[in-house]
């Protein structure tokens, strides 16, 4: 990071949802893919300047919000065949291990809980840079992805196609777009 003193950087963020997304994408019927995201979400970054392998993340979502363009789906998304959100109202990540790859890269492990079953995931990111708002808000951003097998996660409902194979793919490509505010 050539233009960019980190640890100016260093100290505690909230995620700020109105101008963050979490995302993702799934193949739909082997033929195309479907994307969604999740409205409503909360977390929190400690970032550590001088020593990104210290900093942490933690992020709430709220699985009632997700939102993928169909209320049909939607709704089927949140029943019982997939996320059984009246019983598991919340998805979570708690990062276990930070590290910094060059340049502007870096990785974050940690927890991902999904249906009450607690896996490992890691999220590549690249850091986006840090800006002062025009409200004086201290802001960074990074861009993240990865890629789960839901069945992992006890998420196992499909169909068969008559054509072959079936109509929710095993592999979800997860985005992530985060925008955080210094905390004061």
């Amino acid at each position: 990071m050539a233009n960019t003193d980190l640890t100016a950087l260093t100290g505690d963020y909230t995620i700020d949802p109105a101008h963050s997304t979490i995302g993702f994408t799934v193949r739909h019927a082997m033929v195309t893919n479907v994307k969604g995201k999740f409205d409503e979400f909360s977390g929190s970054l400690h970032l550590d300047g001088s020593d990104p392998s210290a900093s942490t993340a933690s992020i709430d979502v709220k699985m009632d919000s997700i939102d993928t363009g169909s209320a049909d789906r939607d709704g089927h998304l949140k029943s019982a065949d997939f996320f059984k959100i009246e019983e598991f109202p919340t998805m979570t990540f708690r990062s276990t291990k930070a590290e910094a790859l060059g340049d502007e890269d870096y990785r974050i492990t940690g927890d991902l809980t999904i249906l009450g079953t607690t896996k490992p995931l890691t999220i590549d990111l690249e850091f986006n840079g840090a800006a002062k708002d025009p409200f004086g808000n201290e802001r960074v951003g990074f861009e993240g992805k990865a890629e789960i097998k839901r069945s992992d996660w006890g998420l196992t409902w499909n169909a068969a196609l008559e054509t072959g194979g079936v109509l929710v793919s095993e592999k979800i490509k997860l985005t992530f777009d985060i925008s955080a505010i210094k905390n004061a």
